[in-house]
């Protein structure tokens, strides 16, 4: 299922990647939830745009959270656009919020999907070709987002289950004494309902203040979302992602109906290679100087540019 073939014609061609800085950078608000950073490339008339949306958690818009620094979506956006591809990236709502100090209890999964729709409206006016890329949980915040506006759509390290079955699958390996009691409380908020009687080791994912949350993540499921979309996907995975395994990103690739899968050998689930054991891939995801996989670049030019 992987697609190397584009990989091949870039290097056939001769496109080399850069390495001084040819784009300009700016700052826009696009609402009062919203801010993130355009790069834009020099002495190009007309360029696609890939909106980037971050993963779960306070994420902003390079990719980090406050103790972990790794700069994925900010490395990824700055190697697109020194070969010619505009990129805007955006702190997650939540962001401003503990910037601000104006935390909303009340946030849904959907205002995700409503922040991002909101950034395609912005652009959607002023480019021809704008491409949707979601890592993580932003892949199917993405793919509720899309529409005709949106001419292609990459999921980088997007699971492919919904939330609910995600979490009976890592509980039942990290700490299978609670998952009697999860799967309870799952079925409880599947229902709708809330409730006080949850794993106290577990109260970071069934917490009161998080249970509407959850809720709302669990009513969508990635691979039924994938399967109601035409448009051409780009389904990325490393086979060392701790978090999303290949079957997850085949999931998605299976249901999609103009879709490529690009496994990438030895890369994890920010999009680095590793060469070691888990220790190393967790310490990974703090360690903003290492570079991305290579063939993650490679293979969203080659995507980017055969939309045109």
């Amino acid at each position: 299922m992987k697609n190397y073939s584009k990989l091949f014609l870039f290097y056939m061609l001769g496109l080399n990647f850069v390495t001084a800085q040819i784009f300009t950078e700016t700052e826009l608000t696009i609402n009062q939830h919203i801010e993130g950073t355009l790069l834009t490339p020099i002495d190009t008339e007309s360029t696609p745009l890939i909106i980037f949306i971050g993963g779960s958690g306070p994420t902003d818009r390079d990719g980090n959270q406050s103790f972990m620094k790794n700069d994925m979506l900010k490395k990824l956006a700055v190697n697109l656009s020194n070969n010619g591809i505009s990129t805007f990236r955006y702190d997650k709502r939540i962001v401003k919020q503990i910037r601000t100090k104006t935390i909303d209890k009340n946030i849904s999964f959907d205002d995700f999907v409503t922040d991002a729709k909101s950034v395609i409206d912005y652009f959607a006016p002023n480019y021809k070709t704008i491409v949707i890329a979601g890592h993580s949980q932003g892949s199917l915040v993405g793919l509720l987002a899309l529409d005709q506006n949106v001419s292609g759509f990459i999921s980088l390290a997007g699971a492919g289950k919904t939330i609910d079955q995600i979490l009976i699958e890592q509980i039942s390996k990290t700490a299978p004494m609670f998952l009697n009691e999860s799967k309870r409380v799952i079925a409880d908020l599947k229902a709708g309902k809330t409730t006080n009687d949850y794993p106290v080791a577990l109260s970071s994912i069934f917490n009161l203040e998080v249970q509407a949350f959850m809720a709302n993540w669990m009513q969508y499921d990635p691979a039924e979302e994938m399967r109601k979309q035409s448009i051409r996907s780009l389904i990325i995975n490393g086979d060392k992602d701790l978090q999303v395994g290949i079957p997850e990103a085949e999931l998605l690739y299976s249901a999609a109906t103009k879709g490529e899968l690009v496994v990438v050998e030895k890369m994890n689930h920010i999009l680095v290679k590793i060469e070691g054991d888990d220790l190393e891939n967790m310490k990974s995801y703090n360690e903003s100087e290492i570079e991305l996989a290579a063939e993650v670049t490679d293979s969203i030019l080659a995507f980017v540019i055969s939309l045109n």
